[in-house]
């Protein structure tokens, strides 16, 4: 029991050394995409909607796409990374857009998980879903890419 220990406290120090800081978002991922997925099911019985399997089915997919969303970020951050060493320059980022897109999941994770205990009738606090959705617009405008949708570019 002591090595079966062993190994898994290994090899999960390992991949977040790995991760480095995508490791709290990725962990905070799985917790949240758990907890929504339970709790989607539990407000769905307070809803006018049944629980079939389709459903189901369709929320696992939303959450492996999820995940999909986030190893596209990982790429673009390789791909940002080797385009900085082919060019000579001494420096290594870390998974930056990953990061940003893992973020942005956890929160609207939260965000489905709160509305979901309000469905549920849960009292929470009043300022806790506006204090959530403040932070995912942070991070979105945090992310913002000139010349993005809505925003004026400086070209010339």
């Amino acid at each position: 029991m002591d090595k079966v220990k062993a190994t898994v406290i290994a090899a999960i120090s390992a991949l977040m050394s790995w991760l480095g800081i995508l490791a709290a978002p990725v962990f905070l991922m799985v917790g949240c995409n758990i907890i929504d997925y339970i709790t989607g099911i539990w407000a769905a019985g307070y809803r006018t909607e049944n629980v079939n399997s389709y459903k189901g089915i369709r929320g696992i997919i939303k959450k492996v796409c999820m995940w999909l969303l986030v190893l596209i970020g990982a790429w673009i951050d390789v791909l940002i990374n080797h385009t900085i060493e082919y060019a000579g320059v001494g420096i290594e980022l870390p998974f930056v857009v990953a990061t940003v897109v893992a973020v942005w999941l956890v929160v609207n994770e939260i965000i489905s998980i709160l509305e979901n205990m309000l469905d549920i009738g849960v009292h929470m606090p009043p300022f806790l879903l506006p204090v959530v959705k403040y932070i995912r617009k942070q991070v979105e405008d945090k992310a913002k890419v000139p010349g993005e949708e809505g925003e004026e570019s400086n070209e010339d």
